[in-house]
């Protein structure tokens, strides 16, 4: 790759870590969606998907668009309303409350919004295991059209078209698009099929799909889809979207986040997808969406400073309940050592148990699922997973042997109900059910490393090469660097749980980073008990900027004693 293609040679070390051969890094420096972008029509059903929305535009029919309460739901829902309203059809956006409706349509939303007079309901990120509700849709008359993204058992749900690169009998090879990428798809084949029949006889007045690649950017990241493919471009040309500032939402949110330099990926993952997140959670579910989809200024900052108030609320919340959840499980792994985390409280909120999942994952490397327990003794709960462990198949196998009432999601990630005193149970099902993957992604455990660094070599231009690479992401991970027998000079704690390191090299050179949430932690304490002695470490590299002044910062993730 140095040689064909003149890229420096660290740029094409991580090209070749990652599997892009020479003849391939061109497009993967600089994905297009031209060239990356399949007919929409490779999707099973997409053709009758396209084909019945378009209908419902022309006869003016009101939609109804009922999407999940995350950011991938919330940015659905912002995508497909949007098209609509530049298309001059009446529509409604429902986004279930997490508490009261549960995940996903239900009865009695289906009724409500057939008494609205929605003869079409569009379902966003959800709606693939929903055989009940979209049966009542039918029986009253509501023609439904299924945009999803979840892993999909072999019986559908009745719909007119059911449109997900995850259902069984889909052979598109799309199986890593977010649901705002399948809605986007969508929309590109309604837009062809507008255009067909000649809806748009005033070419001015043809909506700029690509102006709504920013949500397709920030759903793909806060997602965490793979970041391989037509993903990479979505992300990357809906990043150049995004800093034109051109959605009032959007627009509000960074601002409101302190978000003072131009977006990256990791910024929408770290810091617009929590605060959309937030309402979800704990506060109006509505409130995402609702500002993705405002033209209105003064209603933007309104509900950004809303969603940003929500998110400092929702990580006190998260807080608490990791505190007791990390007691639990450290109690299950002294007396049973299961290969499932399963903890539980009624004093949680359902909204955070996912974090909660994550952070015991992130914290003791094994799957782990979290659960709110309600009055009834039922409980709602959320997992998350690590590396060669499929959960989300896991679930559904409880789902079908009948240890939980519903549930299903991703490999990395899923969602679950039980019934009351099912805690216990699941447990010790689900810790059978994954044994032999977790003892096996155990064994394969390690960290990659790219390439090895001297402080003097860590410079900005070093980081501003690596960025060709991105963005980074699930399954195109920041490049990892070690360096070796290094004087830890430096490692205090700073804010709620980080660490401040300084790594110095024999010749005097040194750089400075940070090891977030990790002072209570094994690695935090063997830094702190290290400070002063020659160590091994490894970590990522970002351009912090700071006072006017731009310094590379070293975010570090593994260390040990130099011998």
């Amino acid at each position: 790759m140095v040689q064909s293609q003149g890229l420096p040679d660290i740029v094409a070390r991580v090209l070749a870590a990652r599997g892009v051969a020479p003849g391939e890094a061109e497009t993967y420096l600089a994905p297009r969606l031209r060239d990356l972008m399949p007919d929409p029509s490779v999707l099973a059903d997409m053709n009758a998907a396209a084909a019945r929305i378009a209908d419902a535009i022309e006869r003016r029919e009101k939609i109804a668009i009922f999407g999940d309460y995350d950011v991938d739901g919330a940015c659905s829902s912002a995508l497909f309303g949007s098209y609509l309203e530049a298309a001059g059809t009446p529509f409604i956006v429902r986004i279930p409350d997490r508490i009261v409706d549960g995940y996903g349509p239900n009865v009695s939303v289906i009724r409500e919004l057939h008494a609205a007079g929605c003869s079409l309901l569009v379902t966003v990120d959800c709606g693939v295991a929903s055989h009940e509700p979209l049966a009542e849709a039918a029986t009253l008359g509501m023609e439904t059209v299924v945009l999803d993204h979840h892993q999909a058992t072999a019986e559908l749900p009745q719909a007119h078209a059911i449109v997900n690169p995850n259902r069984q009998d889909d052979l598109s090879g799309l199986g890593h698009l977010c649901a705002a990428g399948v809605v986007f798809m969508t929309l590109v084949a309604v837009q062809r099929e507008l255009r067909r029949r000649g809806f748009w006889p005033d070419a001015s007045r043809v909506p700029d799909l690509l102006a709504y690649l920013d949500l397709v950017a920030l759903a793909t990241v806060a997602d965490v889809v793979p970041l391989i493919g037509l993903n990479r471009a979505f992300v990357q040309q809906g990043l150049a979207i995004m800093r034109q500032r051109r959605r009032v939402g959007l627009t509000a949110l960074i601002d409101a986040s302190g978000l003072s330099t131009a977006p990256e990926a990791w910024h929408l993952g770290y810091l617009l997808g929590p605060r959309i997140n937030a309402g979800g959670r704990i506060g109006n579910s509505a409130l995402g969406a609702s500002l993705l989809m405002t033209r209105d200024s003064t209603d933007a900052t309104r509900i950004a400073a809303e969603l940003n108030s929500l998110n400092s609320d929702r990580q006190v919340v998260e807080r608490l309940a990791v505190e007791e959840a990390v007691s639990m499980a450290d109690r299950q792994l002294a007396e049973n050592d299961p290969a499932v985390l399963v903890v539980g409280s009624p004093e949680w909120h359902p909204g955070v148990v996912g974090l909660v999942a994550a952070r015991l994952r992130e914290r003791f490397a094994r799957p782990a699922f979290a659960f709110a327990m309600n009055e009834s003794g039922g409980a709602t709960g959320s997992g998350r997973s690590i590396p060669g462990v499929d959960i989300g198949r896991a679930v559904r196998r409880a789902v079908g042997e009948g240890i939980a009432l519903k549930g299903g999601g991703h490999a990395m990630a899923a969602g679950v109900t039980l019934g009351p005193g099912g805690l216990d149970f699941f447990a010790s099902r689900l810790a059978a059910i994954l044994a032999e993957d977790v003892a096996r992604a155990d064994s394969n455990e390690a960290l990659g490393i790219d390439a090895a660094l001297t402080a003097a070599g860590a410079t900005a231009e070093l980081v501003s090469n690596i960025t060709q690479a991105g963005p980074f992401g699930s399954a195109n991970p920041e490049p990892v660097f070690a360096f070796g027998s290094h004087l830890l000079s430096e490692a205090s704690i700073v804010g709620a749980n980080h660490l401040r390191i300084r790594l110095r090299a024999r010749d005097g050179a040194s750089v400075g980073g940070m090891v977030f949430r990790a002072a209570d932690q094994p690695l935090g304490q063997a830094l702190l008990a290290m400070k002063g002695q020659a160590i091994h470490a490894a970590g990522t590299l970002a351009l912090d900027s700071w006072g006017g002044r731009t310094q590379v910062s070293l975010r570090l993730v593994d260390a040990s004693r130099a011998v």
